[in-house]
C-alpha cells in the first residue's frame, strides 16, 4: 500500500466500491427474477454472490487502497491515524462514486431504468439497531483479523457479510456508501431516500463502539515491535 499513488489508492477504492454495488445490486435483481417469489431464496442469491465478490476486492485491491469501500472503515483508520484528513475524505468521495457508478452499471446489464429512487421501506428501531450491530461486526472482524491474521482479512469480511445478511433483520448494509447508492435502485436491494440517514448514523456509531472495544480487546503492543516483520 505505501507504495501506490494517491491517484491509485482512489481509483482503487472507486474501482472496488463500484463493483461491490454492482454485485449488490445485480445479484438482487438476479435473485428476484429467478426466485419465482421465493424471498428466502431470492435472498440467497443476493448474499452469496456479495460476500464472494468481497473476498475477491479485498483480496486484489487491498495490497493498493487497504480495500476500504466503506467510508465506517476510513474514518475509524482516520482516527487510528492511518490515513490523513485529507486522504479519508477523498476515499470517501471516490466511494461514494463508485457505489453510484456501480448501481447505474447493475441497472444497464439488467435492462431496468438506470435512474431510480427506491421506496423499499427499512425504518425503524430494529432497522437501525441492526445496522448498528452489522457495522459493529464488521469493524471489529476487520480490526482483530488484522491483529491476529492479516491474510485471513479478506476472507473474514466476506463470510461475516455473508453471515450477517441472515442475522441481521437489515440484511447489513453496514456501508454509508453502499447504502446512499442503494437509495437509487427500485430493485430487491433498494432502501428509500428517507431511510438513508438514520441507517448512516447507526452504522457510524457502531463503527466507534468497534473502535473503543478493539483498543479493550488488544493488549498494547509497543511501535518497534509491532512493525517487525516475521522474519526478524
Amino acid at each position: 500500500m505505501g507504495a501506490s499513488t494517491q491517484a491509485q489508492r482512489l481509483g482503487a477504492e472507486f474501482l472496488g466500491t463500484a463493483f461491490l454495488l454492482a454485485t449488490v445490486i445485480g445479484s438482487g435483481i438476479m435473485g428476484e427474477r429467478l426466485s419465482g417469489g421465493n424471498v428466502a431464496i431470492a435472498l440467497l442469491g443476493n448474499t452469496l454472490p456479495t460476500g464472494a465478490m468481497l473476498f475477491v476486492l479485498i483480496t486484489m485491491l487491498g495490497p493498493i487502497s487497504g480495500a476500504h469501500f466503506n467510508p465506517a472503515v476510513t474514518a475509524v483508520f482516520a482516527w487510528r491515524k492511518e490515513l490523513s484528513a485529507v486522504e479519508a475524505v477523498n476515499f470517501v468521495v471516490a466511494q461514494v462514486l463508485g457505489a453510484i457508478v456501480g448501481v447505474l452499471a447493475a441497472h444497464l446489464m439488467f435492462e431496468e431504468n438506470v435512474l431510480q429512487i427506491s421506496t423499499k421501506l427499512r425504518a425503524g428501531p430494529h432497522q437501525w439497531f441492526s445496522e448498528w450491530v452489522a457495522a459493529f461486526g464488521l469493524v471489529l472482524t476487520i480490526l482483530l483479523t488484522l491483529k491476529s491474521n492479516r491474510a485471513a482479512v479478506a476472507a473474514s469480511v466476506g463470510l461475516y457479510i455473508t453471515a450477517a445478511y441472515w442475522f441481521t433483520a437489515s440484511t447489513s448494509f453496514a456501508n454509508p456508501a453502499v447504502t446512499i447508492a442503494r437509495a437509487l435502485s427500485n430493485t430487491f436491494a433498494g432502501i428509500r431516500p428517507y431511510d438513508v440517514v438514520p441507517f448512516i448514523l447507526a452504522q457510524m456509531f457502531g463503527a466507534v463502539c468497534a473502535l473503543w472495544v478493539s483498543h479493550l480487546l488488544l493488549p498494547a503492543v509497543p511501535e518497534l515491535h509491532a512493525r517487525r516483520s516475521p522474519a526478524e
